[in-house]
């Protein structure tokens, strides 16, 4: 075993741990490990999931890494509620997003095929978590969407600057603002996902793609994804800057202290855009 594949195993923790890393020859998997909470992108979730990716970056023999749920019903179901939001202080909100942001970048930027199996229900940084993979699977269970504008908010986790290039502009921005949720047939429809698999053997047939993948060439997979990606790469790093920089303004708006004291108050928001 290289250094790199025992610094990824390393992070497997227990089956306790938020994120379990199982390696099976050329394949590695990555389980979002908090199936009580939806799988939420909390920040345990996130400082065990970086180690896992900076490993990934070294590790020359895994050439295919699957991102999955544990569970029956999510994927994962994103960061924020108004609730959660209004627990935390504005300042520790944008360090967190933009922690996780830099996180799905390094996430995308890792050499192997990663294929996110979206096993159940996935909202907000949880698709934006997909989003940042290489191609995505979906279970008859799953389901993905963007809440973020019913609460004033921007997805700060990369989608609007990934999603348009997966699913097309008009789209992804009529998902983004109308906040709807997809259900898996749909997400396959419009190019989000590749296929569609009943979830008794969803797993099974993401594994089976996977090993099928792991049989081929590895200078031609890394080398097919290095050029994939250098073909979307400006106008997406830009994408991204602007992202990063309205998100963090938008922490201060009225409208996001107008998300959190209708939820409280239990009656709808009045966006005034300030």
């Amino acid at each position: 075993m290289t250094s790199a594949q025992s610094g990824a195993a390393d992070t497997a923790h227990s089956a306790s741990g938020p994120v379990l890393v199982k390696r099976e020859g050329k394949i590695v998997t990555i389980t979002l490990n908090r199936p009580e909470d939806g799988n939420r992108w909390r920040k345990e979730m996130l400082f065990a999931f970086e180690p896992v990716v900076e490993a990934l970056h070294r590790d020359e023999e895994a050439q295919i890494v699957i991102v999955t749920g544990a569970g029956e019903e999510y994927f994962s179901w994103g960061a924020f509620d108004p609730a959660i939001r209004g627990s935390m202080s504005k300042q520790d909100i944008v360090d967190f997003v933009l922690r996780g942001s830099r996180l799905r970048d390094s996430l995308e930027m890792v050499p192997q095929i990663v294929i996110a199996a979206l096993n159940g229900k996935a909202r907000g940084n949880g698709v934006e978590l997909a989003l940042a993979c290489d191609m995505r699977f979906v279970s008859d269970r799953a389901t993905m969407s963007f809440p973020e504008a019913d609460m004033g908010g921007i997805p700060g986790g990369g989608g609007p600057a990934r999603l348009p290039s997966v699913v097309g502009r008009a789209r992804a921005l009529e998902l983004l603002c109308s906040g709807r949720e997809v259900g898996a047939e749909e997400m396959v429809r419009i190019g989000f996902a590749l296929a569609l698999y009943p979830y008794a053997r969803f797993m099974d047939e993401v594994m089976a793609f996977a090993r099928n993948l792991s049989e081929k060439g590895p200078i031609a997979l890394r080398g097919a994804k290095r050029i994939a990606h250098t073909r979307l790469a400006p106008g997406l790093r830009e994408a991204r800057q602007l992202s990063d920089e309205l998100r963090a303004k938008l922490e201060w708006s009225h409208d996001v202290d107008e998300a959190i004291a209708a939820h409280r108050e239990g009656r709808k928001p009045r966006f005034t855009g300030k």
